[in-house]
Parts: structure tokens; C-alpha cells; sequence
């Protein structure tokens, strides 16, 4: 059981490095998920890094598009899921969302669908195919913006 998880937003390169390494292991290698399409829109995203005991640990980033608010890139290292790294993860992007984001969105991973509803999203269409993978668009629900 982890005794401090810590998220924090990174931009400088040797976070930024870990961030993508996290990423490469459970979307490239672990999903096998294309690498040119997991590192898409990198410029314009905002960055996060979760460690445990000062060890990275996950990782995730949001960015605005057309549509709104884009959550995005949600990975947790396999040796630290179900101990609340994905919750403090996505706890720590929407807050950090700015205060307008009206519309907020995300493609959830159809296993990871519960996580979201814990925090308000709300499916938004049929079950879709991304990288391999099934998915549901997601969409932050009215009652939960503060």
C-alpha cells in the first residue's frame, strides 16, 4: 500500500520523459498502441505525473480542442493500479482544468469506464473502437461543474 501518492503538472523535460515512458509501457507495449498516434498533440497538452513514495508511477495530460476540454492519456504502471493512483490522477486534471472549461470530455477505455462515473462523466454514445481498444466517449455531466 502506497504511503504518499503526489500529482503534479510537469513541463520540464526530465518529467516530461517520464510521463512518456509510463505512457510507452502501457499504451505502446502493453496495449500496442501505435507510438506515433499515443504521442499526438504532445505540444498542446498539459502534462501530469503521479509518483508513489517518489517513484513515477502514472501519468495523463488534457488540452483544448474544437470541441472543449480533452482528458486524455490516463496510464497507470500495472505494479501500482488499485492502490488510487488513477483517482488522485484524475482528481488532480480536473482540477486544474480551467475555472470557464465548459464542455469536458474524454474516450475512456471501456474497462476504465467506472473510474470516470466516479466523478461524474457520463457516457456519450455507442461503444467505439480506438488503437485497438473499446471505448466510450465520456462527457463531464452538468451537476458536477463547480
Amino acid at each position: 500500500m502506497p504511503s504518499k501518492i503526489e500529482v503534479k503538472q510537469v513541463s520540464n523535460p526530465a518529467d516530461l520523459e517520464k510521463v512518456f515512458a509510463i505512457r510507452h509501457e502501457v499504451f505502446v507495449i502493453g496495449q500496442n498502441c501505435p507510438a506515433d498516434l499515443e504521442r499526438a498533440n504532445e505540444e498542446e497538452a498539459h502534462h501530469f505525473l503521479v509518483t508513489v513514495d517518489g517513484e513515477p508511477a502514472g501519468a495523463s495530460r488534457w488540452r483544448k480542442t474544437n470541441d472543449g476540454y480533452k482528458l486524455e492519456r490516463f496510464a497507470v504502471l500495472s505494479k501500482f493500479r488499485g492502490h488510487g493512483v488513477g483517482q488522485a490522477l484524475v482528481k488532480a486534471v480536473l482540477a486544474d482544468l480551467p475555472a470557464d472549461a465548459g464542455y469536458v470530455y474524454l474516450n475512456s477505455q471501456t474497462p476504465a469506464v467506472s473510474l470516470y462515473e466516479r466523478f461524474g462523466f457520463e457516457k456519450s454514445g455507442p461503444e467505439f473502437e480506438e488503437a485497438g481498444m473499446m471505448h466510450y466517449k465520456m462527457v463531464l455531466g452538468d451537476r458536477f461543474k463547480s
